[in-house]
């Protein structure tokens, strides 16, 4: 019996081990040379609870009642430059840049930052319509940095009456006060909230840049600038780069959560390579400006919704079906019978 125990430890080992390799999609924009990819990690564990701990702001964040991916990386430079070179600048919608040449320079795998929340909004719907889906914000006017229009009940296939910013029919979108709020500071094993997106969800060690556990960019030289989005620190729970530090990111979420009005303030998470760990922490949620303005600290990232392909089954309920076979296996192989698949 202790011999199947372990053997079965070992399976559940190597089962999860494949599952975080494959937890997730890398999506392809675009063509040619203005080809790009995001890689999407797959947030599920649809049956978590609302985050009701005092330190947690807005109290009760994080409940998502969806399987949904999110970029495991920040939006990089790289990815504006080829929307901009693929439609934004024939179409009058180009996204202009923040320039960083004092704050560790303009690199095509640095952090696309200076953007304003419409302009990002501007992106998301195109990586929409350049996968043959439809655009997820309400964009009535034709500037680049115009607000948007909150979907209405006479358009019943786009409205929302939880959340009248996104369309109903999006695949791709910017990532909501929960969705973001559950990446960073859910952990799907423990089923429980912590202060940090770090993976032993404690205070993450300040780093200028690399892959470490534990670790995130922060508390750093204001002059060195963010680092690139793939070595920005150690990954959450989920498998989520950059929640913690780096740079500042966009919510969907309007400050007052009632996604009601284009010309709301928008929320912000995370913290600066400048700032400290409290910026990082679940507690700070904080707004900058309205939905046009710009800062050099403040970047995004994107979420992948179920339309996008059909809810991917839960790393958990694979888990438990592979882990079972795997053992049963394991199990019958020791009685002397066979098994075949």
């Amino acid at each position: 019996m202790k011999t199947f125990i372990v053997r079965c430890s070992f399976f559940a080992t190597a089962l999860l081990t494949l599952l975080a390799a494959s937890n997730g999609a890398v999506v392809n924009f675009s063509s040619g040379a203005t080809q790009f990819s995001i890689d999407f990690v797959t947030i599920g564990a649809t049956n978590n609870l609302a985050d009701t701990r005092p330190s947690a702001t807005p109290n009760a964040a994080g409940r998502v009642g969806y399987v949904f991916g999110i970029g495991k990386f920040e939006v990089s430079r790289d990815m504006i430059t080829k929307y901009n070179s693929a439609f934004g600048t024939a179409n009058s919608l180009g996204l202009t840049l923040a320039d960083m040449t004092p704050y560790g320079g303009n690199g095509a795998n640095q952090p696309a930052t200076g953007l304003s929340w419409n302009e990002a909004a501007r992106f998301v719907n195109w990586l929409n319509t350049v996968s043959g889906g439809t655009a997820a914000y309400n964009f009535t006017t034709g500037g680049v940095n115009d607000n948007i229009t909150t979907w209405s009940a006479s358009s019943p296939l786009d409205y929302d009456p939880t959340n009248p910013y996104r369309s109903k029919r999006a695949l791709f979108a910017l990532p909501s006060d929960n969705e973001w709020y559950k990446a960073a500071y859910y952990n799907p094993v423990t089923n429980s909230y912590s202060d940090y997106p770090s993976l032993n969800g404690l205070t993450p060690s300040a780093v200028s840049g690399g892959i470490a556990d534990n670790t995130s960019v922060y508390f750093q030289p204001g002059g060195n600038g963010p680092a690139v989005i793939d070595s920005a620190g150690g990954l959450s729970p989920f498998g989520v780069m950059g929640l913690g530090g780096n740079v500042r990111e966009w919510e969907e979420s309007s400050i007052d959560l009632l996604n009601n009005n284009g010309l709301s303030i928008r929320g912000i998470r995370g913290g600066t390579w400048f700032d400290g760990p409290s910026y990082l922490s679940s507690s700070a949620r904080y707004d900058d400006v309205d939905p046009t303005g710009k800062n050099l600290t403040v970047g995004f990232r994107v979420v992948r919704l179920s339309s996008a392909g059909g809810e991917v089954p839960e790393p958990s309920t694979i888990a438990i079906f592979g882990l079972g076979a795997l053992c049963l296996a394991s199990r019958a192989r020791r009685k002397g019978h066979t098994t075949s698949c």
